[in-house]
């Protein structure tokens, strides 16, 4: 391309990750003109990096540990994984780390992708520098929607960089097993690695700088999980920090705060996320490059009435479904400024991500599961609520205890006292990632505890937990 070219679309996404897919998905449906902007793979980091390859490895791995809870079926499965066949099995959900058939996707829906790292070069004004260096600049007359996530976040060691460490993208794409593998973390990341690839047959060595595991969820889903890493033959060490890593003839040694030395073929650091924001042109602007940018419930960034910031991005809520879910609430928002419809913006209305803040749900893929929505009881007590948490054994349920022999587990729900209705809803435990829809229907719903008492629990299933959670609360 040897001059400059210019388009101009109703909306331009910034990202094609499912974030970004969605926000063109609604706005093309709305008869909104749209480009889509992409640096590397349609799809992003959830189809090839993250969601999808992870539970890929992990799927093969919480079914062999299912079928050797289960009578008459356990001395099938003592033998290891088959790794190759799990990685293979990995590779084809990852379609080869190719995106064909996400383009066709986007073409199916009438938006135009434009590949290359696009920059923000003015008021709705994005530039395109091609792979093969030419530009292309699309002007947006409604909106710019902001969609290119996060990236994992490395911390400052000195000579961090020439030890090549794992990050959450090798962590899931790696073509072999390490015999040896140190994870630094204690979040969802590290806990889902280390068990993927402890079973897969690394020794794994967590190291956590904290108290525990998941620290964001009720205490005793990453003491259950703990509990579960250690049995499997992973070495769990709480409080312990990283002061220095090196690799020595090809071995990482990672030196601990009370200078021990831990040898490994591989370490992972799974410390968090920053906004991938620091090169799309935020100071031409006025905003600051890398940083998370704040944004209204209609996903409009704080003092730009054309810049949407949906997904990750904005800070809110960092997983793939509750961006997709701010994703349809962006894109109708913009569809209806751009035709001049009423927006409705109060809580709970179709143009306000009001979920972001009371009923966020999330699943750990570890065995056990952890799944939980809404506040922890101490959320909700420092947001203020006057709040009762009621706990529940789950191999108390007559349904556990038919899915696996020993079922382990715990359920919990944080009860507001005041409104009678769920703050919260964690559970612990093998399958309980599928019950979590049900808690997230009440917290969203804000159902009172007296018409859940009308939600019948089929018999003999995990999710009668409901009536024994219902049966504490009352009998409390």
């Amino acid at each position: 391309m040897t001059e400059t070219e210019t388009n101009a679309y109703d909306v331009v996404v910034l990202g094609a990750g499912p974030v970004g897919e969605n926000v063109a998905d609604r706005t093309r449906a709305a008869g909104l003109t749209t480009a889509v902007v992409e640096s590397e793979l349609v799809g992003g980091e959830c189809s090839y990096w993250a969601c999808m390859p992870s539970k890929a490895l992990l799927r093969p791995v919480i079914a062999r540990a299912d079928a050797r809870r289960v009578p008459g079926l356990r001395q099938s499965v003592q033998g290891p994984l088959d790794a190759s066949a799990v990685l293979a099995h990995r590779d084809y959900y990852t379609s080869g780390w190719k995106d064909d058939g996400q383009v066709g996707w986007l073409d199916s829906i009438g938006a135009d992708l434009h590949r290359g790292h696009g920059r923000l070069t003015g008021p709705r004004t994005v530039t395109v520098t091609g792979p093969d260096g030419g530009e292309r600049v699309l002007t947006a007359r409604h909106a710019v929607a902001v969609c290119t996530g996060s990236r994992a976040a490395l911390p400052g060691l000195p000579g961090l960089d020439a030890v090549k460490p794992w990050t959450s993208r090798e962590a899931t794409s790696s073509k072999a097993v390490p015999s040896r593998l140190i994870v630094i973390g204690g979040g969802v990341v590290a806990t889902e690695m280390a068990t993927v690839w402890q079973a897969l047959g690394s020794q794994v060595t967590l190291l956590v700088r904290g108290k525990g595991l998941l620290p964001r969820m009720e205490p005793f889903a990453g003491e259950l999980i703990a509990e579960a890493l250690k049995e499997a033959g992973a070495d769990v060490r709480t409080g312990t920090s990283v002061e220095s890593v090196t690799r020595e003839n090809g071995t990482v040694v990672a030196v601990t705060g009370t200078g021990e030395r831990i040898e490994a073929d591989e370490i992972l650091f799974a410390t968090g996320r920053a906004p991938r924001t620091d090169d799309i042109g935020l100071e031409s602007i006025g905003l600051d490059p890398g940083s998370w940018l704040p944004v209204d419930d209609s996903l409009r960034v704080t003092g730009h009435d054309w810049l949407y910031a949906v997904g990750d991005v904005n800070h809110r809520a960092l997983l793939t479904h509750q961006g997709k879910y701010q994703a349809r609430v962006a894109g109708a928002a913009i569809a209806a400024r751009a035709t001049g419809e009423t927006l409705l913006a109060e809580p709970w209305g179709a143009h306000a991500a009001t979920a972001d803040h009371t009923a966020v749900p999330q699943v750990v893929f570890t065995d056990p599961e952890a799944a939980a929505v809404g506040l922890s009881l101490a959320e909700a007590e420092e947001a203020g609520h006057r709040v009762r948490a009621v706990d529940v054994d789950l191999s108390t349920v007559a349904g556990a205890g038919l899915y696996a022999d020993g079922y382990q587990g715990r359920a919990r729900m944080v009860v507001d006292i005041e409104d009678e209705i769920l703050r919260g809803v964690t559970f612990v435990g093998p399958g309980v990632g599928e019950l979590i829809h049900s808690a997230t229907i009440a917290v969203a719903g804000q159902v009172p505890v007296s018409r859940l008492w009308h939600a019948v629990p089929s018999y003999p299933t995990i999710s009668e937990v409901w009536l024994r959670l219902l049966e504490a609360y009352r009998d409390a």
